[in-house]
């Protein structure tokens, strides 16, 4: 079986190598003897690799079955509860994928009931894997075969939404050209872990199970990889990546450590993966700022910790970044986009409302020795009530569960803390977070931007700002609803979350921000002292030519004591209309009175302070407009309303200026 495996991969490499040729790659970073110089490509070389990498199975990051002792010192609640979820899967039905199911995605933009249907199948193994390394009876080991056996048989492991990677384009997968996606990877992972944690009782029943499972991995995963290098997430091409990258290479460098015994392939597949992730690496400043938010932290940063800890399991330590300030500040930057709870700094496409992977948190803090990561990560652990039963984990995830489930006793013995840093400055991103207080949600809370208008999961939202009053939100990002075709379409900002005129941002003689890397802010600076804090910029370069606007600077400020402060001075060169201030947010606003607008202390239930808004009302009119909120990824954040405020310009004058505060109520 594996004679022929190696020669269907030649074969295949063959056609796919013929596929590439006429893709241009853009050429490594090398010095001058032609060797890889960037922070991990440049760390090691091929021929080290070679002889420094370890054998599958002669390695060890997650304790494989056989070390019974580890899977039962997991806590007790944990274990049952892997036991109780496995147990309503004995002899179960493995959910039904449909070719027309697939093909919704082209019929009506619809990418969600496919995906639900074939992560749920992902889900259901992990569940049972896990279960069986903690039993170890053999009491699931049937079901687990029967799930190997169901994903093996699908013609595609990736998602409809991203099979328009193949030259076919979108619509049903090509089983002639196999691409690789981020599901393709998580479930060439999903199978690799499978494989290593219960390779010999597997094979007990018969060896065709893990030798399908390298099959499966190597045709669809392994081999593509290695053989392109014209899929856009290597950063081999000129588009830039993004979260994509670190994500499928976490799952790729799984696969490759756990399965591939060709010492050639495995080195030069890590190598490449390397050269990868160093693609990541440079599109971040040394100040580690994530222009996709918090919300893809997850799956950018925390997915190159996973890389990280691979590598440094699989080499024996030879492979060890972790001094790098990239690397380091990479990792806080989940710490730093915290507001108070489950609220989070959400620019771009990242949702409002987070359940951060706290174990993830804990280990990378403890990588680059940040106690102060390692309390936030233990802080998350106890608000999500971990070690109480089954670890959070979407799509069959075991490559981020598994290390989650043997850190959680020295996650949950550490002493927990909730950082709330005072301010944070990312000039690469041009993003400033600022509250009044240090460690307390206490107070305002105020994040701000500059930025341009084509950063990855863009909206057009440069001089955005957000703020938070007690922990609570108050003015918001709306965040992104569900993903549909439109989404990442040539669509993409006739949708109304993408829209400037729904940020809390001016629109000037009728037009909105422009998408486009030259919509940008200009002159972006950003202070911070003991009394103020405040980002200051030019954001008429964000707007195209027909809104007439010849600068208009923006500055937003904290008080740490009074509130938030609004200051912007403009010039234009015609007015055609009046200009229109917008300011979203989540509480219920009164604005009867002229030059005040009150907000609620209400939200989700709960009662807090209020705030009010003060504008020039010889400047301005306001109204308030609401807005139903019916999609299910908006309501999560916000339930079933938010409101848009409109403040609109009375004058006529070519230049002007005027503030605006937020103070709160007491």
């Amino acid at each position: 079986m594996i004679t022929q495996c190696r020669s269907l991969r030649c074969s295949a490499l063959g056609i796919l190598t013929a596929l590439c040729l006429s893709v241009p790659v853009s050429a490594a970073v090398t010095d001058a003897a032609g060797h890889p110089t960037g922070i991990l490509a440049g760390s090691i070389s091929l021929e080290d690799l070679r002889t420094t990498l370890a054998v599958p199975r002669s390695w060890t990051l997650i304790p494989p079955f056989s070390a019974r002792e580890q899977w039962r010192s997991l806590p007790s609640p944990v274990r049952e509860a892997y036991v109780r979820a496995a147990e309503g899967s004995l002899g179960c039905s493995w959910p039904e994928l449909k070719a027309t199911g697939f093909l919704e995605y082209v019929r009506t933009g619809d990418r969600g009931r496919f995906q639900t249907t074939m992560f749920a199948r992902r889900q259901q193994l992990a569940t049972l894997v896990i279960a069986e390394c903690i039993e170890g009876r053999g009491r699931f080991r049937d079901d687990i075969i029967n799930g190997i056996w169901t994903i093996c048989e699908e013609s595609y492991w990736g998602v409809p939404a991203h099979v328009g990677m193949q030259r076919a384009g979108s619509g049903l997968p090509d089983v002639e050209e196999p691409t690789v996606d981020l599901f393709a990877a998580e479930t060439a992972s999903l199978l690799a872990w499978t494989s290593y944690l219960l390779h010999d009782s597997l094979e007990a029943v018969t060896p065709l199970i893990t030798a399908r499972i390298a099959h499966e991995v190597d045709r669809r995963v392994i081999g593509p990889n290695l053989a392109r290098d014209d899929f856009w997430w290597m950063g081999l091409t000129p588009k830039r990546v993004n979260n994509w990258t670190p994500w499928i290479c976490s799952n790729w460098l799984a696969a490759v450590l756990l399965l591939e015994k060709d010492t050639d392939i495995r080195a030069r597949s890590v190598s490449k993966i390397m050269q990868c992730l160093d693609r990541f690496l440079d599109t971040y400043e040394d100040d580690g700022g994530c222009d996709e938010g918090p919300g893809y932290w997850g799956r950018a940063g925390a997915s190159l910790f996973d890389c990280l800890e691979l590598l440094d399991a699989a080499t024996h330590g030879r492979i060890d970044v972790y001094t790098h300030p990239r690397v380091r500040e990479i990792g806080r930057f989940i710490v730093r986009a915290h507001i108070a709870g489950p609220w989070y700094v959400n620019f771009a496409d990242a949702a409002a409302r987070l359940q951060p992977d706290a174990p993830t948190i804990f280990r990378y803090g403890r990588a680059i020795g940040d106690a102060t990561m390692m309390g936030f990560g233990a802080h998350l652990a106890r608000e999500q009530h971990l070690g109480e039963g089954i670890l959070p984990g979407q799509f069959g995830v075991l490559g981020r569960v598994l290390p989650g489930l043997f850190v959680l006793q020295d996650l949950l013995k550490t002493t927990p803390s909730d950082a709330c840093l005072r301010d944070s400055w990312f000039p690469g991103i041009q993003v400033m977070m600022a509250r009044s207080v240090e460690g307390t949600a206490d107070g305002f809370f105020l994040a701000a931007q500059g930025g341009h208008n084509d950063e990855s999961h863009n909206h057009n939202d440069v001089g955005n700002f957000i703020v938070a009053l007690d922990g609570a939100p108050l003015i918001i990002d709306i965040g992104v609803e569900t993903y549909t075709a439109k989404t990442f379409s040539g669509q993409r900002y006739s949708i109304w979350t993408m829209q400037s005129e729904f940020h809390n941002v001016p629109t000037v003689n009728g037009i909105m921000q422009k998408d486009g890397r030259q919509y940008a802010a200009r002159g972006v600076s950003s202070t911070a002292t003991d009394v103020r804090a405040s980002l200051s910029m030019d954001i008429a370069g964000a707007y195209p030519p027909d809104a007439a606007l010849k600068s208009w600077q923006r500055v937003i400020s904290l008080d740490r004591k009074h509130g938030v402060e609004v200051h912007d001075a403009y010039a234009l060169a015609a007015v055609k209309e009046p200009m229109r201030l917008s300011l979203m947010t989540c509480r219920e606003p009164d604005a009867a009175a002229g030059g005040r607008i009150v907000l609620g202390g209400s939200f989700r239930g709960k009662e807090g302070r209020g705030a009010e808004i003060r504008y020039p009302s010889d400047r301005f009119t306001a109204r308030a407009e609401e807005i139903a909120i019916t999609d299910p990824q908006l309501q999560t954040s916000w339930g079933s309303r938010i409101w848009r405020i409109t403040l609109t310009s009375t004058q006529t004058s070519l230049t002007g200026e005027h503030t605006l505060t937020i103070t709160p109520l007491h």
